[in-house]
């Protein structure tokens, strides 16, 4: 049997399943170590990149990769994960998909002009798409820059980026004037805050320079404004906005903008510029789940040169609840190791996420008997049934819940958990953990549950 062959065979019926962000970021990085037949059964090795891509892989598309091998094969398979670097790189570009983390190629006299360019635009270089994690709460967000990226002032204009603060709203703006400039850095881009807008307006109108103004901004290919809401209430700020809004979409520009709110619930915004805003494609940017979260800190712990185990990133995933928080705590993990000579250890992430980072409002005990009693309270469960053998649903899923908070919230080993909750193996855990998950990504009651009983303990 042809490994490399049948693997890619598979992946084209994973690729029907999932959404094309989740393909790229987690099944790019797998392929076919070992398929070895064991009577009228084949048993099947898949190989991961990184724990990380095994465990992330194994807790939530096991059937699915199960299911699609055994079609390809045409025989019943086991499967098992590995960890091991696929020897083969061609599956990845055959399929036109590409890994979550790039290897860092040779820089070049093309990559510092571009550097030139994006600092001229205004634009981080890091802020790309290739270091950009993709989850549910993120995709439809993701999948629409990539869709303007690809072309500019046709896809959806404005496209109207909303959700809270530290979500990575500017990130993926910034993503898409990256990514024009890479394809043609003569276009004329742009990203700005709304406050910078408004400065340049008021400084324009002082010194009397309103065209030097006009002739920056209305003449850009990809105008990019970062927290749009600012302006609201500022009557000269909008009527300048609102033409040049105009000018650069009637000559084939693109408009980025970005707010911690819909254009609806932005109080005092002049209604022409609503209708304006409207009038294109508005996406939300949920608060990132525990996966995504674990995707984030781990692109961010390799942009800062910091190697950092699963357990180690559940660790910070689990306690930290936005992007901005986990890089805080990176760079304090990091100051420890430098000036210190420390080596990563649970002990020292636990010291760096008591020294001022919260939860929800509270420092994160680690006492296990603790989360126990906030799930039994909560549910107003007895302890004895949460943690017996019972499956009825009203018992099963709040035990479920209680896994899934022991291991991400306290960062306690699958197999621990396990021996905590009435001597579980670990796949049981590892699957409560991965059901929770998918179920905190699209149910709000499951979200508020997990929200109050973190309030609890």
């Amino acid at each position: 049997m042809d490994n490399k062959s049948s693997w890619k065979d598979t992946l084209e019926i994973v690729k029907v399943s999932v959404s094309p962000a989740i393909f790229s970021t987690w099944f790019s990085q797998t392929h076919l170590a070992k398929a070895q037949e064991m009577g009228e059964r084949m048993l099947v090795e898949v190989g991961c990149s990184s724990l990380f891509v095994k465990s992330t892989i194994e807790s939530r598309y096991f059937g699915l990769i199960q299911d699609s091998i055994s079609k390809v094969i045409g025989k019943p398979c086991d499967v098992v994960f590995v960890i091991k670097e696929n020897p083969e790189k061609g599956v990845v570009k055959e399929l036109n998909i590409s890994p979550l983390f790039q290897s860092e190629g040779k820089k070049d006299e093309k990559n510092e002009n571009l550097l030139e360019v994006l600092n001229r635009a205004k634009i981080r270089p890091n802020f790309n798409f290739e270091n950009f994690a993709v989850s549910g709460s993120n995709q439809m967000a993701h999948a629409a820059a990539l869709a303007v990226s690809d072309s500019l002032g046709s896809a959806y204009n404005p496209l109207f980026i909303w959700g809270g603060v530290g979500v990575g709203k500017t990130h993926l703006m910034g993503a898409v004037g990256n990514s024009a400039l890479k394809k043609n850095s003569s276009l004329k881009v742009l990203l700005c805050t709304g406050e910078s807008f408004t400065n340049d307006i008021i400084e324009g109108i002082r010194n009397k320079t309103t065209q030097s103004f006009r002739d920056k901004y209305r003449k850009l290919d990809l105008l990019l404004i970062d927290d749009i809401q600012f302006i609201a209430g500022k009557d000269a700020v909008q009527e300048e906005f609102f033409h040049t809004f105009n000018t650069v979409t009637a000559a084939g520009g693109q408009v980025i903008l970005t707010s911690d709110r819909q254009p609806s619930e932005i109080a005092r915004l002049e209604e022409r510029l609503r209708s304006r805003f409207e009038a294109g494609l508005i996406v939300d940017i949920a608060p990132p789940d525990f996966e995504l979260r674990c995707a984030i800190t781990q692109i961010k712990a390799k942009e800062k040169g910091i190697v950092l185990e699963m357990e180690h990133i559940q660790m910070i995933a689990g306690n930290i609840d936005s992007a901005r928080k986990i890089e805080g705590v990176l760079i304090k993990l990091m100051t420890e190791i430098k000036l210190k000579h420390l080596e990563i250890s649970n002990e020292l992430i636990e010291s760096v996420l008591g020294k001022g980072i919260e939860t929800n409002g509270k420092i994160v005990k680690k006492d296990p008997s603790e989360v126990v009693e906030a799930v039994s309270s909560y549910y107003q469960i007895g302890k004895r049934s949460l943690l017996g053998d019972s499956r009825a649903r009203p018992v099963a899923r709040p035990r479920q819940i209680l896994m899934y908070l022991l291991r991400t919230h306290l960062g306690i080993p699958l197999e621990e958990v396990g021996r905590l909750v009435g001597g579980r193996d670990h796949t049981t855990v590892m699957h409560a953990v991965g059901k929770i998950t998918e179920l905190a990504t699209t149910d709000v009651h499951i979200r508020e549950d997990i929200s109050k009983i973190k309030l609890g303990i």
